[in-house]
């Protein structure tokens, strides 16, 4: 089943390659969507795809690469938008 999911990440997540990581990883999962620096310091996620590989992600996204210092994960359900890849915005 297809879901989305609206992700954000606190901690040192700018700087240490956190959102070209993201790209690697949901490709390899099979997820589309972006990820983007925000102003306050945090990453914003969007991410769609499969429900298992998705868990497997937001896993993922609870350590990040390394160099990320990881302080908190939200995750909120979202209206499916139909990425057709997954890229880094700016």
């Amino acid at each position: 089943m297809q879901r989305h999911y609206n992700i954000e990440v606190e901690g040192k997540v700018q700087g240490v390659y956190y959102r070209a990581t993201a790209m690697q990883v949901a490709g390899i999962l099979g997820i589309t969507g972006y990820a983007q620096n925000l102003p306050d310091g945090k990453v914003k996620i969007e991410a769609e795809g499969d429900e298992d590989m998705l868990v497997r992600f937001i896993q993922w996204c609870h350590h990040g690469p390394e160099g990320a210092d990881v302080k908190h994960v939200s995750v909120t359900d979202g209206a499916i938008q139909s990425f057709k890849v997954f890229e880094i915005r700016r």
